[in-house]
């Protein structure tokens, strides 16, 4: 590995309210060379960008990277294998770059697939990775609602394909999140009807952002249009 290597930070900018980002997160964006994200094939938009943009110098270049929203791993696996060349680039010239995500960096991802390719082009390269705080951390603190205590357990599932991760499990979970409901909130409630349980079910839509949506019952988790940003919390009845 050249000596001149730049430094790679994966950073985490929270569930959407810019205060919500981290000291450290902050201090590494203001002194980075280079900033890039993901975004949307369809309109180049990056909610991870428009949350970190007033900790980030105007000097600092912003590269919005465009990863497709698909289930075609040729083109999935085609996409980080390209952005990750463009971000080494940048690093082969002795560059600090900055890759932001929402949330946290290792829940759920795309800083996670980027990750493995940055370590397969380059050995030893300079990593550091900045914890965020995930949205159903922000979802829990905004209906002041636990996520777990004492020995209870917590299931975190993608709902991207609906609920039958709950279903798969013999023993019930006490705590479940359900990350991703988007148009799968009617299948998720089903498979939370169905469990050997009495469960609670809370969803929150776009947490910490202007236009947060918060839903305390089931039954109008299934009555609202489905939103991409869409969590369920579901906690077993004592």
């Amino acid at each position: 590995m050249e000596n001149n290597m730049g430094t790679f930070y994966g950073i985490g900018v929270g569930p959407g309210d810019p205060e919500l980002i981290t000291m450290k997160a902050i201090r590494i964006l203001q002194r980075v060379d280079v900033v890039f994200a993901a975004a949307s094939t369809k309109n180049n938009h990056s909610l991870a960008v428009s949350i970190a943009k007033p900790h980030i110098p105007e000097a600092t270049p912003i590269q919005r990277l465009s990863f497709p929203m698909t289930t075609d791993k040729a083109v999935t696996r085609k996409a980080w294998e390209e952005n990750a060349d463009i971000i080494y680039k940048s690093l082969s010239k002795g560059d600090d770059v900055a890759f932001l995500t929402l949330g946290d960096p290792m829940t759920y991802s795309t800083y996670g697939y980027v990750l493995k390719y940055m370590n397969r082009i380059a050995e030893n390269l300079p990593i550091v990775t900045v914890p965020g705080i995930t949205s159903y951390q922000a979802a829990a603190a905004r209906l002041n609602v636990p996520l777990v205590e004492g020995e209870e357990s917590l299931l975190v599932v993608s709902g991207a394909m609906g609920g039958d991760r709950l279903r798969q499990q013999t023993v019930k979970p006490e705590n479940v999140v359900f990350l991703k409901a988007y148009r799968n909130v009617e299948d998720i409630t089903r498979a939370i009807g169905e469990a050997d349980a009495d469960y609670r079910c809370m969803g929150v839509s776009k947490c910490s952002q202007t236009d947060e949506k918060v839903m305390l019952d089931i039954e109008e988790l299934e009555s609202r249009s489905p939103d991409y940003w869409t969590l369920i919390i579901a906690k077993q009845k004592k």
